[in-house]
């Protein structure tokens, strides 16, 4: 059991290194094509941001929408017998 935690911790480990260089690698592109005079990249690169924030919070919205419905209507089943 340990051993599995250990390695899973090691993993999430490398995951996380792997995860903290995109940032570089999406600034160095920016700051490329922005010097060569193309400025659409990071309009782009804006958009691509704004949809990973959001799409977590909106699934979790349809879940907790979706839940709730069920919860009413289970209620409303009840109550009626």
């Amino acid at each position: 059991m340990k051993l599995k935690v250990s390695l899973l911790s090691l993993l999430a480990l490398f995951l996380h290194l792997t995860a903290s260089a995109q940032c570089a690698m999406c600034r160095a592109s920016v700051e490329n094509n922005v010097s060569n005079g193309e400025t659409t990249i990071g309009a782009g690169l804006n958009n691509g941001i704004l949809y990973l924030f959001v799409m977590p919070y909106l699934m979790a919205a349809i879940i907790g929408f979706f839940w709730y419905r069920t919860a009413k209507k289970k209620k409303a089943k009840l109550t009626v017998r």
